[in-house]
């Protein structure tokens, strides 16, 4: 009877025990799907490596957290171990360490982005790269040869290569993988219109269709002129003519262009100079979207052989199938450059200006 007198109370204490633990783990599991403490939104970044316990540790320390140490007890209990994929995450206001510990898991980062505008150069993309605080740079001080070959594509010229675009993209993510998206993606487009082109292109590739989108894209001021123009210069292309357009003399001037293109710099020759050089100039100049793209393979059925800017403010421009036409559209710019129709006309575009 001394002994069941002793076994009474240790079996209380058990008990107790016991109950104190499960207790203590419906405590631990309504800390852990209670609504949280922040009532703002919290930014926190997980870096490679990062263990579960200094993350949320963390987050105590912004006020995200009541308790990391609950959290990481009550993980413990149940056996998890969750996977922190690296990344900036976005914490809501008031999120449960449930949901936050899901975040984490499912990997939901938020994505920068960075946008590259249609009839940028390469170099403006590279820039752009260079100067986004969230990308890991590899390729700073390479040379555009040296980055093709990075990529997988040596030998290959980069100007025109990359399609413009807004890329999506989560924190750390190499300029590499970024200008592989972009290089894929012109590729894709270029391969598609390239396919559905119109019949008798005076050109033999896609690249030279390429090179055509490019001098569109930096022409146009509208979509709506896209197909006009690369019909203008499919035109003089089957006539022999030279394509006389501004913006590949300026590519070809580089540095040297100070803001004004000048009577000196159509007679200078470059390898660009559509004014003293006939065909396609070697490269494109620029980074094409889609619509130029598709308009060089699917050029407008016209007679024009010229343009110019109509002066309007609008960036339209006037097409003409005869000189004597054309000069007289020149003049009526000019004439409108000097009383303006609106405070800040539209720059002049003199592409195919000349017999």
């Amino acid at each position: 009877m001394k002994n069941a007198g002793r076994v009474l109370p240790a079996f209380a204490v058990l008990l107790l025990l016991g109950l104190a633990a499960v207790g203590g783990y419906f405590w631990l599991q309504r800390e852990f799907q209670a609504p949280g403490p922040a009532t703002t939104l919290t930014r926190v970044e997980v870096v490679p490596g990062a263990t579960v316990r200094g993350v949320l540790s963390r987050l105590e320390g912004t006020g995200a957290l009541r308790s990391w140490r609950a959290v990481v007890w009550y993980l413990r209990l149940r056996g998890a171990h969750p996977r922190m994929q690296a990344g900036v995450y976005e914490i809501p206001p008031h999120a449960s360490p449930e949901q936050i510990i899901a975040l984490f898991e499912e990997g939901k980062v938020v994505l920068d982005e960075i946008t590259v505008i249609e009839g940028a150069t390469f170099a403006e993309f590279l820039e752009a790269l260079d100067q986004h605080p969230h990308v890991t740079h590899t390729l700073k001080g390479r040379s555009p040869a040296q980055i093709m070959s990075a990529l997988g594509h040596p030998g290959e010229k980069a100007e025109g290569e990359f399609f413009p675009d807004t890329y999506r993209f989560a924190a750390n993510t190499t300029d590499v993988a970024i200008l592989g998206l972009a290089y894929e993606g012109m590729q894709r487009t270029l391969a598609a219109a390239w396919a559905a082109r119109a019949a008798d292109l005076p050109f033999d590739t896609p690249y030279q269709g390429l090179i055509l989108a490019s001098m569109v894209e930096k022409e146009a001021a509208l979509k709506s002129e896209r197909a006009m123009i690369a019909g203008v210069f499919v035109n003089r292309l089957r006539k022999g003519m030279r394509l006389q357009s501004d913006p590949t003399v300026i590519y070809g001037l580089g540095d040297k262009y100070d803001g004004s293109i000048h009577s000196r710099d159509l007679t200078a020759d470059t390898s660009y100079n559509t004014y003293t050089r006939e065909g396609l100039p070697p490269t494109p100049i620029a980074l094409p979207g889609r619509e130029s793209v598709i308009a060089a393979m699917h050029p407008a059925a016209t007679d024009a052989l010229y343009f110019v800017a109509s002066g309007l403010g609008d960036g339209a421009h006037h097409f003409s199938s005869t000189l004597e036409e054309h000069n007289a559209a020149v003049q009526t710019y000019l004439a409108r450059l000097r009383h303006p129709p609106h405070p800040t006309p539209a720059a002049a575009s003199h592409g195919a200006a000349q017999p």
